[in-house]
Formats: structure tokens, C-alpha cells, sequence
């Protein structure tokens, strides 16, 4: 856990090594999150839909696993 002291601002630093790990560098976008009494700083991403795509390729397909449950639930039914 980091402790940053918000300035009379409202500006809080985020530490050099924090940063780095999440390659945020001036002028980059954050968003703030509230989860019910936690704020969650968030990198975020100008192109959210593309950016993110192809990041769950090679995983299973979720369409053909639930296929394949239901054609088994249809074997045992029937």
C-alpha cells in the first residue's frame, strides 16, 4: 500500500515505481472510480474497445463451452 497526501488542490502524487509499473507518464488520463467508499485510480485508455482487443485470444470459447454443456444436459434429458 502507497500513502499520498492530497495537496489543498486536490492533486495527489503517485509514487515513481507506480508510474513506471502502469506507464503513466505526463499528460496521461486517469479515471477516478468510486467503489462505495474506495476511490480506485484507473489508467484510461482513449480507444478502450480496441485497445483491449484480441487480450482474451487463446482462451477457451465461452459460446462453445456453453454448446457443449447444453448438448450434454440434452443427453441426459433425453
Amino acid at each position: 500500500m502507497t500513502i499520498s497526501t492530497i495537496s489543498s488542490k486536490g492533486w495527489i502524487v503517485i509514487p515513481a515505481e507506480l508510474r513506471k509499473k502502469h506507464d503513466l507518464h505526463p499528460g496521461a488520463r486517469v479515471a477516478i472510480v468510486d467503489y462505495g467508499g474506495v476511490l480506485a485510480v484507473v489508467p484510461a485508455h482513449d480507444e478502450p474497445v480496441e485497445q483491449s482487443a484480441g487480450m482474451l485470444k487463446g482462451t477457451p470459447s465461452l459460446v462453445d463451452a456453453l454448446r457443449q454443456e447444453r448438448s450434454l444436459e440434452r443427453q441426459r434429458e433425453g
